[in-house]
């Protein structure tokens, strides 16, 4: 009896990190479908508690499960990367060769809330607390 009991925790202990890396990856999975299904906008961007979402109007931004990131704006794009990392609640974006607005989003972003449709996120940069949301279009 003993040695079931013992053959039954090494199985708990050997199999439990797989069956979790294995939802982790699920999870994941689930994050990149909905990151990259539709195009996305900036509906709000605050920097330093200045309110500058203006500066994106018209940019709209497809996210491609190749860890590609396009921003168009009126016929012209802006090419970078991005990645999502479940476990640690946060998005990272990169645009090597933007200027202003687009180079703004350049960082790691700590998602504060989400949904299917919207995510609501923020960074500190030097010191300062930037607040973004992206709705789904």
């Amino acid at each position: 009896m003993k040695k079931k009991i013992i053959i039954s925790l090494l199985l708990i202990v050997v199999l439990s990190p797989s069956c979790k890396k294995f939802i982790e990856k699920q999870q994941q999975n689930a994050l990149e479908s909905i990151i990259t299904d539709g195009t996305w906008i900036v509906t709000r961007y605050v920097e330093n508690g200045t309110d500058i979402t203006t500066s994106f109007s018209g940019y709209i931004f497809k996210f491609n499960s190749n860890k590609t990131v396009t921003g168009t704006n009126a016929g012209t794009v802006v090419n970078g990367t991005w990645s999502g990392n479940i476990s640690t609640k946060t998005i990272t974006s990169d645009f090597p060769s933007a200027g202003v607005p687009i180079d703004k989003l350049n960082a790691i972003w700590k998602v504060t809330d989400s949904y299917t449709d919207s995510v609501a996120a923020n960074t500190t940069i030097n010191s300062n607390l930037n607040i973004l949301n992206l709705h789904k279009q």
